[in-house]
Order: C-alpha cells, then structure tokens, then sequence
C-alpha cells in the first residue's frame, strides 16, 4: 500500500501531469519538485553531519574570527559598528542573545596580540582559517567537486573572507544607515503612502543584509562557476527561511520555561547550539537549492553515489585523455576537471577519481594554475597505458592473488587478449591525427 502511494507521488510530482493544469500546475511541479528534492536530501543525512561538524567548527573560531575581524575594523575606526550586527544574528535567542553578544564582545576586547604567545596566536590563526575552509569544503560537497583548489588560491579567497568581508559589511550598513538619516527620505516619510513602505523596507533591511552575504558565499566559495541568478535563488530561499525561523525559534525560547528549569544553567548553551545548527543547516540548504537550479538533472536523482561500469570508465578515461591532448596540441586553450565536467556533462566527482589514476601513472599532470597537460610526449602515450588504469589499477589490495577457477581464468586472459589485440601500439597521437583526419567518427582500425 506504502509503495502504491509513493509511486502515485513520484508520478504526480516528476510527470507532466500538473502541466495539464496551466501555468498554477507548471508553477506547482517546480515547487514540489524543488522542495521533495531538498527534503529528501536533507534526510539523506549529508547536510546535516556537515551542519553539526560547522557548529563544532564555530565554537572553537568565533572568537578568533570576532578578533581578526575587530582588528580590522579599529584600524577604520568602525570596530563597535559589528556588534550591532552580532546582536541581530543572536536575536531570537532572546534575553540569552544579548548576554552571549556581550560576553564575545568582551572576550575579544580581552584578546591582545601582546598577552597571546606564539602557540596561542598560531591556534587562533589556525582556528580562524579552518572555520573558512570548513565552509568551502561543505560547499565542494553540495556542487559536486571532488578538487579543492590550490594552496595559493585558497589562501587568497580566505584572506578574503576574514579582512575584507567585515569591512565591505560594515560599510553597506553604514551607507543604509546614512540614507535613513538623509534629509530627503524623513520628508518621504511624513508621506501618509509612502511612510508605511519605507518603514517596512527599513526592517527588512537586516535581512537583505543577510541575504547578500549568502548570495556572495554560494557565488564565491565554490570550486566551480556558480552563476549569479542560481546564487541569488538560493540566497533569498535561505534568507526568507533564516528570517522566519529567527521569528519561531525566539517564540519557542519565550514559552519554553520547562526548558530552563530542566537544564537549568545549561539551557543557554544548548539553546545556542540548536540556533548555530539551525543556522548552518538554512545555509548549506539553500547552497543545494541554487546547485539544483543550476543542475535540474540532478533533482530526482539527488545525492546518490556515482556507479559507473566498466566500459564506462574505460571510455571516460580515453575521451579525458583525448580532450588533454587535442587541448595541448592545439596550444588555443586548456582542460581543467572543470571543463572536461562541463564539456562531457558529467560531475566532477564521477570524473576525479579517474583523472587521479592518469595522473598517478604520470599519463597527465596538473600545472599551478590548475591545468590539466598529458604527462609525457603525446606518441609515447600508449592507448593500452590508459585503459590499463582504468582495468587493471584501482582494485583493494589483498594480500594474494584469488583463487580463480581454471575456466574463469582462461575466459578472462581471452578477453585481455582480445582489447590488447583490437588496440596494438596505438598512441594517443595516433587517436589525435586520425580524428583530424577522417573526424570524430571515424572507426578505429584494428592493428595486425
């Protein structure tokens, strides 16, 4: 009866069935989908190990965060605009919000480079910037990407975060603070229309706020091209959503007395907890919202593990090689994990591990820059080199060989026979000038 009932579901929300319906059933299936989509992988589990792993990550560096952050701002002159900003994150934990903004604002007062010794600044430093690449490593897993980036580069995107991104903050609150002050927009307000709406838009703006950060985070932590309007999606899913379980959480912290008098003194501290988890499970949300905008294909199927058969990776691991090559001949452009994913329509992730293996037998290489170049001379890079890496290596070591039955190994020393046979001596050269020749199509002649 239960699988009746799923598979009505599943046929009413991935057919074309509401489409019968007009533009409202058109509408109806987008939502449906984008939200069994989102459900179903927040159940899956993934999202939330990562969440209560980012939580974990948050107590240790968000006083070192606090402290880089409020460095940066003293040297404007705008360090106490942040706290404002501390309390409105803290909000719907109520009277408990503003007692732990304060106790972080005077923890960080307290945090001086002269009383810190060198193992206590360096595990600030270190705590600090594992906080940022926690939350790129969660973003990598929601698109896909199996590569982080290089070391140069990520140091770069984190000095970012950590320096720039509190100060750009605290000007954009600065700049709306200016225009509520402004001359012009209190004579607007004396307007019996237009008071209302400028008030209202000023009360949204904390949360506009919010939903420009998030925007920035799915566009800018990534290792891929995020576009912006996927981004944006996303950013104002999690923001709407932030925003109103902000509301809900501060109501359940007002009438949950039972609560306080069952924790006692530690109600503050799981409170908070719930609110940090909350918190990072909206935003890797509406990180896979705008992955799945950007990706529908990957709506239905969702987080499932890539299994691809033997033929299957045989071919990818020639058509990557073969993408390389033609790249490095052409001298025009180059491959990266990106643009061979993006050019053969496949996941990072499904593409990785094989690219690995090449590069392991040193058939390609990766430059600083992240480009991917065929490891040796292309007519030194046999055909048969790269199947084998895909056939041969790999496997998970035992310590003697299987005891295989005497037809299974005949069988199998025939087939081996036969793909060395069909391939001979031909390089990746060869496959190279045969395509300019005859094109992409043409058959592969079979060696004598």
């Amino acid at each position: 009866m239960t699988g009746k009932i799923r598979a009505r579901f599943d046929q009413l929300i991935w057919s074309s069935m509401l489409y019968k319906h007009g533009m409202p059933g058109r509408i109806a299936a987008y939502v449906l989908r984008y939200l069994v989509a989102l459900i179903r992988d927040m159940f899956a589990g993934g999202l939330m190990m990562r969440s209560m792993s980012l939580v974990y990550t948050t107590l240790l560096s968000v006083v070192p965060l606090l402290a880089f952050s409020f460095s940066v701002l003293k040297g404007f002159g705008v360090h106490k605009e942040l706290e404002p900003l501390l309390f409105t994150m803290l909000e719907p934990l109520g009277a408990q919000g503003a007692t732990i903004t304060q106790q972080i604002i005077d923890l960080v007062d307290n945090v001086k480079g002269g009383v810190l010794g060198g193992i206590s600044l360096a595990f600030f430093i270190y705590t600090a910037v594992s906080m940022v690449q926690k939350v790129e490593e969660s973003f990598n897993y929601v698109w896909y990407v199996a590569k982080r980036q290089n070391f140069a580069r990520r140091l770069v995107e984190y000095l970012v975060v950590l320096l720039i991104g509190p100060v750009v903050i605290v000007i954009a609150m600065g700049m709306i603070a200016s225009l509520k002050s402004n001359a012009i927009v209190q004579w607007l307000l004396e307007f019996r229309l237009l008071g209302p709406v400028i008030v209202a838009t000023s009360k949204l703006t904390p949360y506009l706020l919010i939903t420009g950060v998030f925007t920035f985070l799915y566009i800018y932590m990534p290792n891929t091209k995020v576009r912006f309007r996927s981004a944006l999606i996303g950013g104002v899913a999690a923001g709407s959503a932030w925003a109103s379980i902000g509301v809900i959480f501060a109501t359940f912290i007002v009438f949950s007395t039972r609560t306080q008098l069952i924790y006692s003194g530690f109600a503050v501290a799981i409170t908070t907890l719930i609110w940090l988890y909350v918190n990072w499970l909206i935003l890797l949300m509406g990180a896979q919202l705008a992955f799945y905008h950007q990706n529908p294909a990957y709506l239905r199927i969702g987080r499932r593990e890539p299994r691809l058969s033997n033929a299957m990776r045989e071919r990818l691991a020639l058509n990557v090689m073969y993408l390389i090559g033609s790249a490095f001949r052409d001298g025009v452009s180059s491959e990266t994990v990106r643009s061979l994913a993006q050019h053969m329509k496949m996941p990072s992730v499904t593409l990785t591990p094989i690219i690995e293996g090449l590069e392991a037998e040193h058939l390609l290489m990766t430059t600083e820059s992240e480009d991917l170049i065929p490891g040796r001379e292309l007519s030194r890079i046999r055909l048969r080199d790269i199947l084998a890496v895909v056939r041969e290596h790999g496997e998970t070591g035992s310590y003697r060989d299987p005891e295989w039955e005497s037809a299974v190994l005949g069988l199998g020393q025939a087939l081996d026979r036969s793909v060395a046979e069909a391939i001979g001596d031909q390089t990746l050269a060869d496959l190279l000038d045969r395509a300019t020749v005859v094109g992409d199509q043409a058959e592969p002649p079979r060696s004598e």
